[in-house]
């Protein structure tokens, strides 16, 4: 599996497109804007985009969500608890203060509950239920490798201020699910550095809650 990545947004957020080489197939990980950099690899290497996930419904992970929905002819799916949040994306943006001109809120064709399966290519893809930065907050499992959105950053983890946020949901999604993952885990967050379950363990904030 061949793992592209792409920092972009309002907010910086990283987006994560996963090739399977051998089926072409492709999956999108969060969609914070238009993403020409992902769209050109698509082509050039003549890949099918089976849907696009998001790790959560924040605007600056799914800003992008319509037009790249539009580009690659493909589906979106997000976890149910999240998605009246992802539906409402302008109001939530004006709370940040972050314009709404221009865009429109997403259109999300199901909830991961809905899919029998989510696989690339002969690969499974597992689905973490890690609430706590919102209610509906997920990780993705592919292989030795973890997409955790903001649950958790390298050294820190994701706020829990905002409406549907718990300080208590986040310490047992980290403490007592990713940890519990393979320490050679690499762990792909949703702002800032890469890093891996093993060093998180011993470094991260969550540890002291």
């Amino acid at each position: 599996m061949h793992i592209e990545t792409c920092v972009a947004g309002p907010i910086q957020a990283n987006n994560y497109l996963l090739t399977d080489e051998k089926s072409k197939e492709a999956v999108i990980i969060d969609c914070s804007a238009y993403l020409p950099k992902f769209l050109k690899y698509i082509k050039e290497h003549e890949l099918t985009v089976k849907y696009i996930l998001l790790t959560h419904g924040h605007f600056d992970h799914i800003l992008g969500v319509n037009v790249m929905k539009k580009e690659l002819n493909t589906k979106v799916y997000i976890h149910k608890n999240d998605l009246e949040l992802a539906r409402s994306m302008n109001e939530f943006m004006k709370i940040f203060g972050v314009p709404t001109d221009g865009f429109e809120n997403p259109v999300i064709d199901g909830t991961l509950d809905e899919l029998p399966k989510l696989s690339l290519g002969d690969n499974k893809i597992e689905i973490l239920e890690t609430p706590g930065h919102t209610k509906g907050s997920v990780s993705y499992k592919i292989e030795n490798n973890l997409f955790c959105g903001d649950t958790m950053f390298r050294k820190s983890f994701g706020r829990t201020d905002l409406p549907g946020g718990s300080t208590e949901e986040i310490t047992h999604s980290i403490k007592d699910i990713l940890f519990n993952l393979d320490g050679s885990t690499s762990v792909y967050t949703g702002h800032g550095e890469f890093t891996t379950i093993g060093y998180e363990k011993q470094f991260n904030a969550i540890i002291n809650c």
